[in-house]
């Protein structure tokens, strides 16, 4: 028998992080799927999204890391997957902790400072579009809603 609770949306999250340096961000080669990425992934059943990006950081990066603050909030549906959330924090600035990056080496094997200009080189499209919002999001100091990486309203 349907319940209007089988309509309800049951999407997958995931939370990445953000580092900046001048007009750079950190991204991280991933041994599987489409390749680079900012840290991050999958919120576990009954995890914030922001204690995933920092646990995602310590496992994959080998740093422990506060979340500072929300970037972006990004409504991404893919076909093969369903509804997904995508958020992106701002873990502050890496600084000497730069030195302390130990790649995990099963997820990820190397990191890289790619210029904001750069990532249509590095990242498939919506991803791109999501890195570089969420950039923007660091920039100016605000929290940007998007859709398929596009924001819905004007700050």
């Amino acid at each position: 028998m349907d319940t209007p609770a089988d309509s309800f949306a049951t999407p997958r999250l995931a939370a990445g992080a953000l580092f900046v340096r001048n007009d750079q961000v950190l991204l991280v080669r991933k041994t599987y799927g489409n390749r680079w990425d900012i840290p991050g992934g999958y919120v576990d059943r009954g995890e914030s999204p922001a204690a995933a990006c920092e646990r995602e950081v310590r496992e994959e990066l080998g740093l422990n890391r506060t979340v500072h603050r929300l970037l972006v909030h990004d409504w991404a549906p893919n076909e093969s997957e369903g509804d997904k959330v995508l958020y992106v924090f701002d873990c502050g600035e890496l600084g000497e902790d730069e030195n302390e990056i130990r790649v995990d080496g099963v997820e990820i094997d190397v990191t890289e400072w790619v210029s904001v200009n750069d990532l249509g080189d590095y990242l498939i499209p919506r991803l791109e579009r999501r890195i570089a919002q969420a950039y923007r999001a660091y920039q100016c100091d605000v929290v940007l809603y998007l859709e398929h990486g596009r924001p819905r309203f004007l700050p």
